[in-house]
């Protein structure tokens, strides 16, 4: 199949002037399909210690931020064996993952290895080397980046 990468002309060519009205918008959250919440909100607040306490208070700070995962939970499903969520990474391929961005990819590997984290691909296996992919308890795949090092991987 030959390869219909953009150059990066056609990029530029492709990426319109917003209308000035939508200067502060900004894509805020992504949802993800979760079996178990108990599992899930360990796995994402694990490391978060500054998530407010206070219901109002976090609901501000949660709907505050640049970029948000809500955790969606169908009730009953943490019980139903049979259940699981497609990640996208697989046939039919879709959504494929989502980001995190931190100081140093070693080091926040070292913290998800210390804390069990299933391992897709470590920073130093693989092409790229420097970013890790890892799975949360749905088996969805999030990409640990550092956004100084994204520079030499892509460029």
């Amino acid at each position: 199949m030959e390869s219909k990468a953009l150059t990066d002309q056609a990029v530029s060519k492709a990426c319109k002037e917003g209308n000035p009205i939508t200067r502060d918008f900004m894509m805020q959250q992504t949802m993800l399909r979760v079996k178990d919440p108990v599992k899930s909100l360990d796995f994402y607040t694990r490391e978060r210690s500054e998530i407010p306490t206070d219901v109002k208070e976090r609901t501000a700070w949660t709907f505050s931020r640049r970029g948000t995962i809500e955790l969606t939970h169908n009730w009953g499903s943490e019980s139903d064996e049979n259940l699981s969520h497609h990640n996208g990474n697989s046939e039919p391929r879709g959504f494929g993952h989502i980001g995190i961005a931190v100081p140093d990819v070693y080091a926040a590997c070292k913290v998800f290895e210390d804390l069990g984290v299933t391992f897709i691909k470590k920073p130093e296996a693989g092409k790229m080397k420097d970013l890790a992919f890892i799975q949360d308890p749905d088996g969805y795949w999030i990409e640990i980046l550092s956004p100084n090092n994204m520079v030499t991987l892509i460029c």
